[in-house]
């Protein structure tokens, strides 16, 4: 009986999932094929079963240039927005933008990432003023914050009236680690295969296969020839 019921299980899953989209009947069908899934990070899977992807019913898009590529993975509650002026959002294939993140483009700023990237909840990505360029294979922790731009602090007017400036994008390298609670400021390239230690503040560029910690970081070690690297430092 158990058998049973779970290839009913899966038989409705995949019927709905066929269907999914971000069409509202779309939005409709991804939320029935949830109801006999497991929650969380077990839904992703889901994704691979419509080249549309699985993009939750309590996701928000509200963006006129996003381009989402195959099997993309939208968790419960992810805001995709577009602000005055906002430019483009593209999203590659297979990645993962787990629930209550939010990502804007605003005032000439865009976005990029590239195929199996993650980014997991509670992030904040604001491509405000400069782009940001996230590579392929790149994991985003829980809480993690990138903003390519500053409020001007002039003394003459309020801050919330001052313009936005920038010393430049962020980019980040492929196969990327950025742990939890990272924070990248403008103009900073974050290196390919990099890991960024856990609370750290990246104001400055961060070579390739570099392991960099603190506020503002700073390289630590080199994971090149390296057997492991130290727990504590990137949990």
């Amino acid at each position: 009986m158990n058998n049973i019921r779970t290839t009913l299980k899966e038989r409705w899953t995949f019927f709905w999932m066929r269907r999914a989209g971000l069409h509202r009947f779309g939005r409709v069908a991804t939320r029935c094929a949830a109801w006999f899934a497991p929650p969380h990070k077990s839904r992703i899977p889901l994704a691979y079963l419509n080249e549309k992807g699985y993009i939750a019913a309590s996701a928000t898009i509200h963006h006129a240039d996003l381009h989402i590529g195959k099997n993309v993975f939208m968790d419960d509650r992810v805001v995709i927005y577009q602000r005055e002026e906002g430019g483009p959002m593209r999203i590659g294939d297979r990645v993962s933008i787990l629930r209550d993140t939010i990502i804007e483009t605003g005032q000439g700023g865009s976005f990029s990432i590239g195929h199996d990237s993650s980014i997991h909840p509670r992030c904040q990505i604001n491509a405000y003023v400069s782009p940001i360029e996230i590579g392929s294979g790149v994991m985003l922790a829980p809480a993690c914050g990138l903003y390519p731009y500053d409020h001007g602090v002039s003394p003459d007017l309020p801050i919330r009236m001052q313009d936005l400036t920038s010393k430049g994008g962020i980019v980040i390298g492929d196969e990327a680690w950025l742990a939890f609670g990272v924070i990248v400021l403008g103009g900073v390239r974050i290196g390919k295969g990099a890991a960024i230690g856990a609370g750290s503040i990246v104001t400055h560029d961060i070579p390739d296969y570099a392991v960099a910690v603190g506020a503002p970081a700073r390289v630590v070690k080199m994971r090149t020839g390296m057997q492991e690297v130290e727990a504590d430092v990137l949990r």
